[in-house]
């Protein structure tokens, strides 16, 4: 399962033009589900995501976490983030999960972020169009 974290100033999805999530200051997630992740490892995935030092301290340096600056989560299904790429000019996605499962995952990654943090979520398998603000830019690359 593969998260990749964006620290935002403001970040929304919409879907056929109406704002489906929305968030402020916090964190944007493109959440990636692969073949053979479960609910542990999306649960360890919550745990990494919402605890990862990405904000700053009073002395500029990345020691905060999403939950101790008061921000939220946006989280975005992306099921191109586990794509092969490694050959030739087009992604394979073989390594993806079956939708359903993948659907399943996204949820319950998402409801778990919810009991930790205010959440707001894309609609999965939409056409989405998803506009932010990179604060920093800050982005990293979370697998578990």
């Amino acid at each position: 399962m593969i998260a990749l974290i964006q620290r935002v100033s403001e970040a929304a999805v919409r879907v056929n033009g109406e704002v489906v999530g929305e968030i402020n200051h916090g964190l944007l997630v493109l959440l990636g589900v692969e073949k053979g992740d479960d609910e542990a490892k999306a649960k360890r995935l919550v745990e990494r995501v919402t605890s990862y030092r990405v904000f700053s301290d009073d002395e500029g340096k990345m020691n905060l976490n999403v939950k101790q600056v008061d921000g939220q989560v946006l989280v975005v299904s992306q099921f191109t983030l586990p794509a092969d790429t490694n050959k030739g000019t087009r992604a394979g996605f073989s390594r993806g999960a079956h939708p359903v499962d993948a659907e399943r995952l996204y949820d319950y990654f998402a409801n778990q972020c919810a009991e930790l943090i205010p959440t707001e979520r894309g609609q999965f398998a939409a056409d989405m169009k998803v506009s932010l603000v990179n604060d920093g830019p800050v982005t990293f690359w979370l697998q578990v």
